[in-house]
């Protein structure tokens, strides 16, 4: 099942990559992020994800909207060391990336696939499955309504939708000779050669997608976006420099940086980062 998954996952990434276009690219320039929300890991509040699991249980920390309520939101989730839950279902689809340790997610029968950091999955709503964890893990999940609920087998149903799962080192990466969401530079440095990753969406003007962006050790540059722009550290550290009195922010893994609006982001790594990243449309990584 993990290599029929795999493989649907890369041909979603070509067709994603074909029809991405090159118009609407966004001038830094006439932007800012004074309405920059941002949220840093050591700041999250965690709650019992499963309050009828006490604290065994997963435990959740919001990073926008609320997995409670009818609303699209962002949160982590959080694992102790040889958890395994039992065969459940969830009345809706998320999607997921490993921030730490390691996670198994599939049916209740599957071999283990040990997903590493920067891995993705999908869970459809309805399917049966469990998830476990090797080591303290954490994971950042995506949904697009709510509220986020554990059901019993007994309410299992075929949405239609088909699991994904994808270990870091299956990702299909493109750099600024094959997307135009990535800036040419007029330097040849690594330091200035991001990658990105298509996980999930239709790249059309206003429809939601998400990503994975990599940016290499010593960039410096600006992330960019027109309209609504969520962006989750998944692995390195990223500074994020504000305009306003909040200065220069470090960004660990399972922070979170966010606008609604016209936003020009000026980031900076200095070993390198991975982040994972919700807009409507495209964005566009330009280095400085």
């Amino acid at each position: 099942m993990s290599f029929t998954r795999t493989y649907r996952h890369s041909l979603q990434i070509l067709t994603l990559a074909i029809t991405v276009a090159a118009a609407g690219i966004l001038n830094a320039d006439d932007l800012d992020n004074s309405t920059t929300e941002v949220v840093l890991a050591s700041d999250v509040q965690w709650q019992p994800l499963n309050p009828a699991r006490g604290d065994k249980g997963p435990k959740a920390g919001t990073l926008w909207g609320d997995q409670t309520t009818d609303t699209s939101s962002g949160f982590l989730v959080k694992f102790l060391d040889g958890f395994s839950s039992p065969p459940h279902i969830h009345n809706i689809t998320y999607r997921g990336v490993v921030i730490s340790g390691a996670l198994f997610n599939d049916d209740p029968k599957a071999e283990p696939m040990w997903m590493p950091v920067g891995s993705y999955w999908m869970q459809p709503k309805g399917e049966v499955h469990i998830t476990a964890a090797r080591g303290a893990s954490v994971a950042f999940l995506e949904i697009q309504s709510g509220p986020y609920l554990v059901k019993p087998p007994a309410e299992s149903f075929d949405s239609g939708e088909r699991p994904v799962n994808i270990d870091a080192s299956n990702m299909v990466w493109l750099d600024a000779t094959a997307t135009p969401w990535i800036k040419e530079s007029n330097d040849d440095s690594p330091n200035n050669n991001p990658q990105l990753s298509f996980l999930w969406g239709n790249t059309g003007e206003g429809e939601v997608n998400a990503s994975l962006l990599k940016l290499p050790a010593g960039f410096h540059g600006t992330i960019s976006d027109d309209t609504s722009l969520r962006v989750v550290v998944i692995q390195g550290e990223l500074d994020l420099h504000q305009r306003d009195s909040r200065g220069v922010q470090s960004l660990t893994p399972g922070s979170y940086f966010g606008s609604q609006s016209n936003a020009a982001h000026e980031v900076h790594t200095t070993n390198g980062c991975l982040v994972y990243i919700r807009n409507e449309g495209e964005y566009e990584v330009a280095s400085r």
